[in-house]
């Protein structure tokens, strides 16, 4: 399987796309204005405890106190961590305790100071998610300071390969817990122990910090989107990493010399007269994925519904009636539909309970291969996935972890027109569609010339005071002056590029 990684950067936003084959199967964005905070880690003060619910919030200096899960101020066994993807939990509440598990009462106390990791990025109006169990992750290794054990990743199968890695690391000297990375496999010696060495190091900085500062604070950043993301899907299957930014491929090709060596010589400046994402399909996938309707190619389709309890999908024939009896039409479909379902599901960053109904059956073996084929697809996803077998009724249900706001939630709002019913591109989004757009436009524009462009008033305040530099880079950039027209006439989603004479 061939990857590429395609990483786009502006001075508002910086977006990442994975693909597979030639297939977009992850979109990430990042903006200046709103970065997440999942792997930062903080000093923070616990503000209430609160045992009937077996959870703490703790005030960590954001808008919203983040709330702390009994089970999240535990320290964690690394070989259960590796199993388990090396995250917090991906559902909705605390696992269900033991009589002898502890209580948050008895690990936490109201005004304690605590450091604490954000595991999951304030979500729907709740505040972000938190852990006591540190986990830093390096190229090979991910080190939990306050952990204890070995673990391997799950996506490494190979039991010898499993078995040298086990040896390797249980020689390495230092305390704390130990987990190889799906990039550990073919890791010499000499490769870990670096990797030990920066994160032992990084973990003595942050307790250091922890002891000289007052609560709440930050005492550690996660790297920012193009840099983690580099770091987290290197490997040898990566085969190029596309950059449109001069000085963010050199800063890329720095640390892929230090992370990943091999990546760092497969860095490549892009150069083409077509925007990168466009030429690569990307925008159209980005489009597409904020639609609730993919077709598949014989003419069934997918239809994606969010709620706020779960994701429901469900898999359609459509026009498609196949030329058989209608069991093999049926499982024809299905089989169609598994691996774009399992590719929508990574797109969307869809998280949480996600309920996939295909289309009944009736042999079990189709329904057995179903399943498999859809576990296998699964396999792929960098994220942590729970599969529960396939009911009598066709249905898959998948838990899947969460930690940022999935694509439709960050690229769009609620639909003033609608009151909620539907979702429109917010106008930051907006926004920077306007700038490509322009720049798509780019050597049909008359040097000077000066274009009107009439938008929604909400929009035109957002350029006109708060994201001033938007367009002046533009301007700068096509050497054309930009007019805004406010239009009360324009949707809340539309804006409307006018050429003016000069």
């Amino acid at each position: 399987m061939r990857r590429e990684l395609a990483i786009e950067v502006s001075p508002a936003e910086t977006r990442a796309a994975l693909l597979e084959d030639g297939k977009v199967v992850e979109v990430l964005h990042e903006r200046r204005r709103r970065q997440g905070i999942v792997g930062n880690i903080f000093l923070g003060r616990v503000h209430r405890v609160l045992p009937g619910m077996q959870a703490a919030f703790v005030s960590i200096g954001l808008e919203r106190d983040a709330f702390l899960y009994v089970e999240d101020a535990m320290p964690r066994d690394a070989e259960a961590a590796a199993e388990n993807g090396g995250a917090a939990d991906s559902g909705n509440g605390p696992a269900a305790s033991r009589e002898d598990a502890p209580r948050i009462d008895d690990l936490v106390k109201e005004g304690q100071q605590i450091v604490v990791q954000a595991a999951k990025d304030p979500l729907a109006g709740k505040g972000p998610r938190v852990t006591t169990a540190l986990s830093l992750p390096g190229r090979t290794l991910v080190h939990l300071p306050g952990g204890r054990g070995v673990g391997i990743s799950r996506r490494i199968v190979d039991e010898g390969e499993r078995d040298r890695l086990r040896s390797l690391m249980e020689a390495l000297p230092g305390g704390g817990g130990w987990i190889a990375r799906t990039a550990a496999q073919g890791a010499s010696a000499e490769e870990l122990e670096a990797d030990r060495a920066y994160l032992v190091d990084l973990a003595a900085r942050v307790a250091r910090k922890a002891e000289e500062s007052g609560a709440p604070t930050v005492l550690h950043r996660e790297l920012d989107l193009s840099l983690r993301v580099l770091r987290d899907v290197s490997s040898p299957e990566l085969a190029a990493v596309h950059v449109d930014d001069e000085d963010a491929a050199v800063r890329l090709r720095e640390f892929a010399r230090t992370v990943s060596p091999a990546v760092a010589g497969r860095i490549e400046l892009w150069r083409g007269d077509i925007p990168m994402f466009t030429a690569l399909g990307v925008e159209a996938e980005i489009e597409r994925a904020l639609t609730n309707r993919v077709p598949l190619p014989s003419g069934g389709s997918l239809v994606i519904q969010q709620t706020e309890a779960l994701v429901a999908i469900d898999v359609n024939t459509g026009r498609y009636v196949g030329k058989d009896a209608l069991e093999e039409t049926v499982f024809a479909t299905n089989l169609e539909a598994v691996p774009e379902v399992a590719r929508q599901i990574r797109l969307r960053d869809l998280g949480g309970l996600i309920v996939v109904d295909f289309i009944d059956m009736e042999q079990e073996a189709h329904r057995r291969e179903i399943f498999d084929r859809f576990v296998e697809e699964l396999s792929r996803d960098r994220a942590r996935t729970r599969v529960l077998p396939m009911s009598e009724f066709g249905l898959i249900e998948v838990t899947r972890q969460r930690s940022r706001g999935n694509l439709e939630r960050t690229l769009t709002r609620p639909c003033p027109v609608c009151a909620g019913s539907g979702r429109v591109r917010n106008d930051t989004t907006l926004a920077l569609d306007l700038v490509r757009a322009l720049q798509a436009e780019k050597g049909l524009f008359l040097p000077g010339e000066e274009v009107s462009v009439r938008v929604a008033p909400t929009l035109w305040r957002l350029l006109a005071e708060e994201e001033t530099d938007l367009l002046g880079s533009a301007e700068e950039q096509l050497n054309i002056r930009v007019r805004l027209q406010p239009d009360e006439t324009i949707g809340p989603a539309e804006f409307e590029i006018v050429r003016s004479s000069i």
